[in-house]
């Protein structure tokens, strides 16, 4: 990175980070997002996760301040020294998952998910889901209020509040969850490798309606989600020298 970098200032509309962006734009300017060394995004998590979908064919690193609550993806706050951290900072790549959801209707919706994709039962029934991994059926019926295929990015997230794996950031894993699961009622889910393939598909959406959800892109009245890797899109991800992510993932487990 240059001693000088261009820098793109992103942030959500919170008047936390909104008050950063003025100060550090005040300070160091402001370069068009295309024309950027780095970007630097202030407020929340869910703030990264929209700036990362936003900037995904763009080549520029991304570095995030924490202006919202968690910032599990953010670094800490602090208006100083700010060339001197980014010099300093080191680099996650991740890549994300890809969702093919088809409707009810025979509509089909494409979107990618940096953290996971999840499958939510969208009545009061509990959805019944039948599960396949590289067209090969490996559960005939799961009845649950839903399940999830998360990244080790995603892995502390909606995965692990529905008690699944935290996963090493550079493993090449995928954790498959399940979500309040009634039969098989110990069944908590799997393991996969990174480069597997799965489907879900929803048995009686008609009574047991279902809907899917890409980093919070929802599709409603699904049928069938496929679910599998998406290697060529890569998100780059700057953290202060020992706060990387695979750090925080080790931290998370002793908490």
């Amino acid at each position: 990175m240059p001693a000088h970098p261009k820098i793109s200032f992103q942030a959500s509309n919170a008047d936390l980070a909104q008050s950063a962006r003025n100060t550090f734009v005040h300070k160091y300017g402001d370069a068009p997002l295309d024309q950027a060394d780095v970007i630097v995004a202030l407020g929340g998590d869910g703030f990264m996760l929209q700036t990362l979908h936003s900037t995904q064919s763009l080549p520029t690193p991304v570095y995030g301040m924490n202006r919202g609550t968690v910032g599990f993806l953010m670094n800490e706050y602090s208006p100083d020294d700010l060339l001197v951290r980014l010099a300093a900072a080191e680099e996650a790549i991740i890549s994300p998952l890809h969702m093919r959801a088809v409707c009810v209707d025979g509509s089909a919706h494409d979107a990618i998910a940096i953290n996971e994709v999840s499958l939510l039962r969208q009545g009061p029934q509990a959805a019944k889901l039948r599960i396949y991994v590289d067209d090969k059926l490996r559960m005939p019926e799961l009845a649950c209020d839903g399940a999830l295929v998360a990244t080790p990015a995603g892995s502390t997230a909606y995965n692990y509040s529905a008690h699944g794996p935290i996963l090493p950031i550079g493993s090449d894993v995928l954790a498959l969850t399940a979500m309040a699961a009634f039969r098989p009622r110990r069944w908590r889910g799997a393991l996969l490798p990174k480069s597997a393939k799965v489907r879900f598909e929803v048995i009686d959406p008609g009574k047991r309606p279902v809907m899917a959800d890409a980093d919070s892109r929802s599709v409603r009245d699904v049928v069938s989600v496929e679910i599998e890797s998406h290697p060529d899109v890569e998100h780059r991800l700057l953290f202060d020298p020992g706060h990387g992510l695979e750090e925080r993932l080790i931290q998370e487990q002793f908490v």
